[in-house]
């Protein structure tokens, strides 16, 4: 194990390969955070810091690079009749906020009550998390969800929880470590017919386990 691991480290590429690509402007304002935090940005065990930190935001959001809504866009039809309630419940997630880039991490439920055609599961996950892959907040980040499935795919109903901690209230400020948002999008059947909408939260079971 420890051989693997030292071969690994032995087939990355120079630090300042992987930073060829990082315009020097960001690698200085990392620095400069890092300067005004307190500490010395040349320092041997901040030398390469700034390259990772550029390199973990551009991983962090690159739901910029796409459009979600475009994995919606194979559909199937051969679904032996089905027109009952489609759920992907406890879809992990990771976003920062717009307001303190603070980590959110939660899960995503989504539900839609399909008309005559379906998406496969997975293309569900790729729309919450293109989204996710963003400044954010949750308020947001549940409306775009929720809307991009109801213009794609045109359902019936559409329904989206998330439920998150905010770093941003855990790790400063209140301090409130534990505290879960909850925020919800009910769209069609789901919002107009009371039945519906508790028959799909039941299902989804969000902030009972």
């Amino acid at each position: 194990m420890m051989m693997a691991d030292y071969q690994m480290q032995q087939d990355d590429p120079p630090v300042a390969d992987r930073d060829a690509a990082i315009p020097d402007t960001v690698l200085d304002a990392v620095r400069t955070l890092i300067t005004w935090a307190g500490d010395d940005p040349t320092r041997e065990g901040l030398l390469d810091t700034p390259g990772r930190v550029a390199r973990a935001y551009k991983e962090y959001f690159r739901g910029y690079g796409e459009d979600p809504r475009e994995h919606l866009l194979r559909t199937f039809r051969e679904v032996g009749g089905y027109d009952e309630i489609v759920l992907l419940r406890d879809i992990p997630f990771h976003s920062h906020c717009e307001h303190h880039m603070a980590p959110i991490i939660g899960k995503v439920h989504i539900a839609y009550l399909p008309t005559d055609r379906v998406v496969g599961l997975s293309k569900l996950a790729r729309v919450a998390l293109g989204f996710a892959r963003r400044l954010q907040v949750q308020e947001r980040l549940t409306a775009e969800i929720a809307d991009a499935i109801q213009e794609v795919l045109n359902p019936r109903g559409v329904a989206v929880v998330v439920e998150a901690s905010h770093a941003c209230m855990s790790a400063r400020g209140v301090m409130t470590t534990g505290a879960t948002m909850t925020t919800s999008r009910m769209m069609g059947v789901f919002r107009e017919d009371e039945r519906s909408r508790k028959e799909v939260l039941a299902l989804m079971g969000a902030g009972s386990r």
